[in-house]
């Protein structure tokens, strides 16, 4: 079951809080969205572009189960969702939780059930507490004076940061870039991952020992290569057409969003015992990586009663992986078979 499922087309799930898509020169739009020029209905392109936002939910779905693990021996918090649940915000606090040490973020011990409302003060707070008591050049001018737009991507500011907090629990549109996995274009919603010194990072590389792909994505973000696939696509120039053609079956060959060189500079990257926010498939998860190798933060709420079901290997693009406990001991997944449920002797021994 997915865990954060992709917006439906308006004529079938209206929203009456969907924001209104305004065109804009370059065949884009003010919400990230391409804008399919002429003859874009000949382009094997998903409309959507590479981000994540949530379904209108029911008032019902705005509260969430707490699952209780122990980490580093201390009983800790995990907040689980259903298939709609705003995975930024989650994403985001989780991380906060599993280093409570450093964050101050705690639930009381018997807390079940937590509120998007209840999750978004404790963000703010936090946010909050990151603010310097004693004034000092430079770094008080991120709590007050509004962004240098000279500056690329602009310093953290916390009137901004408030402002872009309600979005978390909705979606945020994230545009990423093909050339390292913490290259994304840089959008407001940016300045909570900075402020609050969370990573993020993607696996969606274009792999260096293929200098056609290379020389046709090179450093466009996903929405701005989709543009450049419909503009050669329409070119006289065989050459402009044969690029775009490359640039097409690159989106279509990693459609997973993750590549096997992405994966290794991912593992590369990322340091050890890092918390970081991993974005895939229009979803954000909490990511570590434990002995070199790279987990996701198990947070279906399916799982909510398994308390040996806590993490999850990244280990290839193919979706298989292996439920491992807090300790990052294999574990079975019950009511799950296959691979990930029983793996084969030799995966058991590595």
């Amino acid at each position: 079951q997915p865990a954060c499922a992709p917006r439906l087309p308006a004529d079938e799930h209206p929203r009456e809080d969907a924001q209104e898509e305004q065109p804009v020169e370059g065949g884009g739009s003010l919400t990230g969205a391409p804008v399919p020029g002429p003859g874009a209905g000949a382009v094997g392109l998903p409309a959507e572009p590479p981000r994540a936002r949530t379904p209108s939910r029911e008032a019902e779905a705005d509260f969430y189960c707490v699952k209780w693990i122990t980490w580093k021996g201390e009983r800790t918090p995990v907040i689980t969702q259903s298939e709609n649940g705003p995975c930024p915000l989650l994403a985001i606090m989780n991380i906060l939780f599993l280093q409570w040490k450093a964050s101050g973020v705690k639930l009381p011990p018997q807390k079940e059930v937590i509120t998007a409302e209840e999750l978004m003060a404790h963000l703010g707070d936090c946010i909050l507490s990151t603010q310097p008591r004693e004034p000092s050049e430079g770094l008080q001018l991120n709590f007050q004076q509004p962004p240098c737009f000279f500056l690329s991507p602009p310093p953290p500011n916390i009137n901004d940061t408030m402002t872009v907090l309600p979005k978390l629990s909705t979606g945020l549109d994230v545009n990423v870039r093909f050339t390292g996995v913490s290259d994304f274009e840089y959008t407001p919603e940016c300045i909570v991952f900075d402020l609050l010194n969370v990573p993020l990072y993607h696996g969606w590389l274009v792999d260096p020992q293929s200098p056609e792909v290379v020389q046709a994505v090179g450093k466009l973000s996903y929405n701005q290569l989709v543009e450049k696939i419909i503009t050669c696509k329409q070119a006289s120039d065989s050459s402009l057409v044969s690029e775009g053609l490359v640039a097409e079956q690159f989106l279509e060959s990693t459609a997973s969003q993750l590549t096997y060189h992405g994966l290794c500079e991912l593992t590369a990257a990322v340091r050890e015992g890092e918390l970081s926010v991993f974005f895939r498939n229009n979803h954000f998860s909490t990511m570590i990586k434990h002995k070199g190798h790279l987990y996701l933060l198990v947070t279906d709420q399916g799982f909510l009663q398994e308390e040996r079901v806590v993490w999850e290997s990244l280990h290839n693009v193919d979706g298989d992986s292996c439920f491992c406990d807090t300790d990052f001991h294999l574990s079975h997944a019950p009511g799950k078979e296959g691979a990930a449920a029983a793996p084969p002797d030799h995966r058991l021994q590595q």
